[in-house]
């Protein structure tokens, strides 16, 4: 077999490796000066405070609860998207709604969520898939008309811009992941931006257990002793280990940004001549694109494909199977999900990530190409 050609990876340098030395060689691995520092440059990133967490997941579950989302609430999120979106909403103890998407951006369908709105609705969740945010506009107004908070999760979309602002710097609630294939990352780790004081605060204590105005005291070095705790917390902080690596990830962020933007238009090029194989139009001058995906037009077997493609060194994986299938979320009601079901028949992801080279992309398209052709 060729050498690996994986699909995704952790794109490290000789300076996430320094900086954590630095933390260990300082012995304070938990929650202090770097995750100050990580929200420091975050916050000026995006022009709005943020908290840092230990994992994207945990974000958008804070985020909720910060809301006052909980036991018998619903939140409308599209059913395509990685399973982490279901699990923080149901952590909450709300119900996910699954809602079909629009096949040009494979972000929720508005119309399809509209017809799902119960009294008990109190969010929506918009995915930005593959780092493509969908018509947000559409989805602000959506929610002004009924009411609900809005919780993007915007996971794949670090450094995204829409309409020439960057997510994150504006809108209600957005959390990113900076898990071990994020835009950057932090090892794993996360991130709430929003420019509510209260959910801010909210969720500052609730990853410290719920201990109230811990956080200063773990930036200075210290820890509460005494305190109150009003509702349920979780152990959700960052570390000063994360913080470190993703304070590096930051810096070298504009390179990092520009050699995904370039694979991904290169593959654009390229697979316009490959025959049933249909793209995604996306603008890369403004998606940082996380995964890139594909659409296979009557290909009869996807997992053979996957397989031959493994046998020339080319993983590919599968984004994603959708949630409404999954047993513990099917009793959310009768799901009729047709573009959902649609498009993850159609789906095939190849491999993105900063240590790809050119003379990689221009191998897949090829071996694909082939394998299709037979």
């Amino acid at each position: 077999m060729n050498k690996l050609i994986r699909l995704s990876k952790s794109c490290l340098s000789e300076s996430e490796k320094q900086a954590v030395l630095k933390v260990l060689d300082k012995e304070f691995l938990g929650m202090g000066a770097e995750t100050q520092e990580f929200e420091n440059l975050l916050g000026e990133y995006f022009g709005r405070d943020t908290v840092c967490i230990n994992t994207g997941t945990a974000a958008l579950q804070l985020a909720l609860q910060a809301c006052g989302i909980g036991q018998g609430d619903e939140v409308l999120v599209q059913s395509l998207t990685y399973l982490a979106s279901f699990q923080a909403i149901s952590a909450t103890g709300a119900k996910p709604i699954s809602c079909d998407v629009e096949e040009e951006f494979c972000s929720i369908d508005i119309k399809d969520a509209e017809r799902r709105i119960t009294k008990n609705t109190k969010a929506i969740m918009p995915v930005h898939y593959g780092g493509q945010p969908g018509n947000l506009d559409a989805i602000y107004e959506f929610a002004k008309r009924y009411n609900l908070r809005i919780i993007e999760d915007a996971a794949h979309a670090f450094g995204t811009t829409y309409n020439s602002k960057k997510v994150g710097s504006f809108g209600d609630i957005v959390c990113f992941s900076f898990d071990g294939i994020k835009n950057i990352t932090s090892g794993e780790g996360g991130c709430v931006v929003t420019s509510d004081k209260n959910v801010l605060n909210r969720i500052s204590d609730l990853r410290l257990l719920g201990v109230e105005n811990d956080t200063n005291k773990r930036y200075s070095g210290e820890r509460s002793w005494e305190f109150d705790v009003t509702e349920q917390g979780w152990r959700y902080h960052m570390s000063n280990i994360m913080a470190a690596i993703g304070i590096e990830q930051l810096k070298r962020f504009p390179e990092m940004a520009q050699k995904r933007q370039s694979l991904a238009k290169l593959y654009d090029t390229l697979l316009r001549e490959v025959k049933n194989v249909k793209i995604f139009n996306r603008n890369y001058d403004e998606i940082v694109p996380h995964i890139y995906p594909i659409r296979l037009q009557n290909v009869r077997n996807r997992d053979e494909l996957r397989k031959n493609l493994l046998e020339r060194g080319i993983q590919t994986g599968l984004h994603y199977q959708p949630n409404h299938w999954l047993s513990f979320y099917k009793a959310n009601g009768t799901q009729y999900l047709p573009v959902t079901d649609k498009i993850y028949s159609e789906l095939l992801t190849l491999p993105l990530h900063y240590d790809l080279s050119e003379e990689d992309v221009r191998f897949v398209c090829t071996e694909l190409g082939q394998l299709i052709d037979v």
